[in-house]
């Protein structure tokens, strides 16, 4: 039997720079010139408020440095948490788009974002990956003094590459556990609501 939520689930993915953020804020433009609702849903924010509760973290650039039983624990109380939320205020529709990593680089090494007991809570119905050109991603990471990134910036294109290629590997692996689709989106520099229209057609498509 298919398991599907009643509402159209996108799971957004991309590294850290690539303009996960500002596409999304156009997806939600873009979606109500057309009366479609999107509710974006940001998975680290549930982990960290429950991290936060726990006392485990001061900001979310500390999550990813959790031992990784415990980021488990955490990824699964996230994502049953937003399902129920979503369930309350989603119609059928309604487009949930879930916005988190398929890879998380870590010292322990590559943890994917979205394992099995992740995955088979949400559900969705395609796993979408935000990509740019290295060098562009890159730049963006030196320009935004909001995030505490130095684990993970100034790595050079070569480890940038490696993770973008990791990214693929996981979004897919996690899609085969549930029978979504992979749809990969570029977001070069100034096309932030070019990337946002094609995000949205997929979920017109779904």
């Amino acid at each position: 039997m298919v398991t599907r939520n009643a509402f159209k689930t996108i799971i957004v993915t991309g590294v850290p720079g690539v303009g996960k953020t500002t596409v999304l804020n156009e997806l939600k433009l873009e979606a109500s010139k057309k009366s479609i609702y999107i509710k974006v849903l940001n998975f680290g924010d549930y982990m960290f408020f429950e991290a936060q509760k726990s006392k485990l973290v001061n900001n979310r650039d500390e999550l990813r440095k959790l031992p990784h039983r415990v980021q488990l624990q955490l990824q699964e109380v996230a994502a049953r948490k937003i399902i129920d939320e979503a369930n309350v205020s989603l119609k059928a529709n309604d487009v949930l788009i879930i916005d988190t990593h398929a890879v998380v680089k870590t010292k322990t090494g590559f943890w994917p974002g979205l394992p099995q007991h992740v995955i088979t809570q949400l559900y969705p119905d395609s796993i979408v990956l935000i990509e740019a050109e290295p060098r562009e991603i890159i730049d963006r990471q030196a320009k935004d003094t909001t995030r505490e990134r130095k684990d993970i910036s100034g790595k050079g294109i070569q480890d940038l590459v490696e993770l973008m290629n990791m990214a693929r590997i996981a979004a897919m692996s996690s899609a085969t556990l549930v029978g979504a689709s992979v749809f990969i989106v570029e977001n070069p520099q100034g096309k932030a609501n070019e990337a946002a229209q094609k995000i949205l057609e997929l979920a017109m498509n779904l």
